[in-house]
């Protein structure tokens, strides 16, 4: 278990550290996209913060990930995203489903492995 936990938080790690840098630092022209996913995209960044804070999330969290500190705040504060990224793939995007899937069911795997850091979320407190 502690070998595909360490494969598993590398790659997620890399997967959000290379993502996050091509856009941030403007490495890479992006593709054209067209159609929903064309609006949807325009919605962020014409919030103006949106993208940037999203990615600048997803940069701590890669650190994180690839260092091996903070892991469990590191998915919890990611699942919002990863959660987000299969579903623009599922309604949006097609052809990115299998990244979406990968996203997900890796961060729930990190999650299930760090479940007993969790656990004390999940105790009723009655005051």
């Amino acid at each position: 278990m502690k070998i595909a936990y360490l494969i598993v938080r590398v790659l997620l790690g890399a997967l959000f550290l290379f993502s996050s840098i091509v856009v941030l630092f403007n490495l890479v022209p992006q593709p054209e996209t067209t159609g929903d996913l064309k609006v949807f995209n325009d919605g962020i960044k014409a919030s103006g913060y949106l993208m940037t804070l999203i990615k600048v999330t997803e940069l701590v969290v890669a650190i994180a990930f690839l260092t091996g500190r903070f892991v469990p705040l590191a998915s919890i504060v990611i699942a919002p995203v990863a959660i987000n990224i299969l579903l623009v793939h599922l309604t949006i995007a097609p052809e990115g489903i299998p990244v979406g899937i990968f996203v997900v069911v890796a961060n729930a795997f990190l999650a299930y492995v760090n479940w007993n850091v969790y656990k004390p979320l999940f105790v009723p407190v009655n005051k």
